[in-house]
């Protein structure tokens, strides 16, 4: 399954267990982010160490608040 296959059904439970349309919107952006540096790839190339270059390589840039955000998304 690709990261946009998983958004869907992560999309539908998000609505379903009632998140704001605000929030999902907000967890669009960070998959759209995710996208824009992995690409579209299958959720089993994804690993542990990967997750942790990209929030190490945009940690410097982000408040706390911001990157502690990108790191519940991706949780």
């Amino acid at each position: 399954m690709n990261l946009s296959e998983l958004w869907r059904h992560y999309e539908a439970d998000k609505r379903i267990q009632g998140f704001s349309p605000n929030t999902i919107k907000a967890y669009a952006l960070q998959l759209n982010m995710l996208d824009t540096n992995f690409g579209d790839l299958n959720i089993s190339e994804i690993t542990l160490n990967l997750l942790k270059e990209y929030l190490a390589k945009h940690s410097d840039r982000l408040k706390p608040s911001s990157l502690g955000h990108r790191i519940r998304f991706v949780r």
